[in-house]
Formats: C-alpha cells, sequence, structure tokens
C-alpha cells in the first residue's frame, strides 16, 4: 500500500517529478525492478522475496540477488530499460539515491544511505557513522570501533531470535559483549524477559552485578539441610572456569569471576567433605 505524502512543489525539477508518490511498504521510488531468476516485476527485492520464499511448492521458493537486476521498469511513464538512475524516457529520478552495484533506488534520503565496498551492498544511516570491521565482515557504528569483540563474519549468520539473517537485515543490529550479534529489538524483548544469555554461548550479555549481589545474599540467609551438605563441580559459562562449589538450590557461584552464570557438570556424592 502507497503512502500518502506531500506532493513535490510544482518548483521542483523534472527529475523531482513523483517524488514520494510511488513505492512499496520498503522504499518510496519511482521504478520496479524485473527480477531475472523468474522474470517477473516487483517494486523491490524484498516484496520478491517476500512472495517467492511463501510459494506452496519448495521447490519454486528463491530470493532475489540485488547485483543480477539489469531491467527496471519506470512508474512515472511505464517504460522497461536498462538500470539506471534517470529514465531514459522522461527523465525522472527514478530514486533520488540509486546504486548501480547494488541496482538500488531510494527516494528517502533522509535514510543517509551509503555503500561500502567491504560489504558489498548498501547500509543506511551516514558513511560518517560507520566502520567496517575487517574480521566481523560487516559495518559497526563508530562507538564500537575498537570497543567490541571480534568474531569471524559474526554478521554472516542469523539472529539467534527471530533466524532472519543478519548480514543485509534492514533492521538494526547490535553486537552483545560476547561478540555475537542480534537485531536490537530482539535483543530488547531478551531484555524484557529477563533472560540475561547470549543465545549462541551462554556468556552473560547484560550487567548482573546487582542480581548477583542479592542472590549471593538470598544464598546466604538459605542454609541448605545437613543431607544436602555437599560440593557440585560446575562449568562457568561467563570465564569457561570449572571448580567444586558447596551444593545450593538457589544457584553456585564461580570461584574464578564470581558469576552465578554456571552449570553442574556433576552431581556430587552426598556428605562428600
Amino acid at each position: 500500500m502507497e503512502q500518502e505524502d506531500s506532493p513535490v512543489p510544482q518548483s521542483a525539477g523534472r527529475e523531482d517529478f513523483g517524488k514520494f508518490q510511488h513505492g512499496c511498504e520498503h522504499y518510496r521510488r519511482r521504478c520496479r525492478i524485473r527480477a531475472p531468476c523468474c522474470d517477473r516485476i516487483f517494486t523491490c527485492r524484498h516484496c520478491h522475496n517476500e512472495a517467492m520464499t511463501s510459494l506452496s511448492n519448495p521447490k519454486d521458493r528463491h530470493e532475489l540477488v540485488r547485483q543480477d537486476v539489469r531491467q527496471v521498469v519506470c512508474l512515472i511513464c511505464n517504460t522497461e530499460q536498462e538500470v539506471a538512475k534517470s529514465c531514459s524516457k522522461c527523465n525522472v529520478n527514478m530514486g533520488e539515491y540509486f546504486c548501480g552495484i547494488c541496482k538500488f533506488y531510494d527516494d528517502d534520503t533522509r535514510k543517509m544511505q551509503f555503500h561500502c565496498d567491504a560489504c558489498g551492498i548498501c547500509r543506511v544511516g551516514g558513511r560518517e557513522n560507520f566502520f567496517h570491521c575487517e574480521k566481523c565482515g560487516s559495518c559497526y557504528s563508530t562507538p564500537l570501533r575498537d570497543n567490541h569483540m571480534c568474531v569471524e563474519n559474526s554478521m554472516k549468520s542469523f539472529c539467534p531470535i527471530c533466524y532472519e539473517f543478519l548480514f543485509d537485515s534492514i533492521k538494526d543490529t547490535t553486537v552483545m559483549p560476547c561478540g555475537h550479534t542480534i537485531h536490537l529489538e530482539c535483543f530488547r524483548e531478551m531484555e524484557s524477559q529477563n533472560q540475561y544469555r547470549c543465545p549462541i554461548c551462554s556468556k552473560t550479555v547484560m550487567d548482573m552485578s546487582a542480581s548477583w549481589a542479592l542472590l549471593k545474599m538470598e544464598i546466604d540467609c538459605t542454609p541448605m539441610p545437613e543431607e544436602y551438605s555437599h560440593e557440585v563441580s560446575i562449568l562457568c559459562n561467563d570465564c569457561s572456569h570449572t571448580s567444586k562449589v558447596r551444593f545450593h538450590i538457589l544457584g553456585h557461584k564461580c570461584s574464578q569471576c564470581n558469576s552465578f552464570n554456571t552449570r553442574r557438570i556433576s552431581t556430587g556424592d552426598v556428605n562428600e567433605n
């Protein structure tokens, strides 16, 4: 469904005719693309992928490779032509922002689009606000420069919550302290559900110091009965240290880093000293 946007002032040039008046739920643009994979016309690759990946026959499902697009159809004069920023017939800009590598059009330049050669795709948010991490294989916001744990090709993976491929997702992503990546909205959903561990490696990804202090207080105030007075072996999910600690029903603290993000790796023997 097209949005109702303000018309372009009459004083605007021919290249701005129809700006913001065409497109889809994903982008404002004045052209459609012909998908070379199925020879069908869609407003954008996301429209194509949503339609093609929902087909009943799994053999027919596929996604569009953006760089393979060769033909577009101008939405102002309906002329099909080779990929270019301006229509070869009516001279309007088919997208105020245009990338000839990604075959990408968008009238809404407030997104501050830019093409990253290292990523091989267009990003949003302004080139000056991002840097490309060679090891992680993707662009990150500048506050993360020298301030994140690198995991090789971490962005070329699926969000551990919603399973959408992260590298070319149009949703905001974030890097957890462990180095694994996740959609920002999925991470916030984790927070709201008090899920403090990385879904991939189980390391603590939030500040749990207050929670650990409260848990220690509860443990100190709740002595275990004599029949449960034995040691168990634990593995710390945060520092990978193994140790033996006194069993307690509420939790076990790592003797190395003091985290309660641990798991038992042996049951221990009752009344073992």
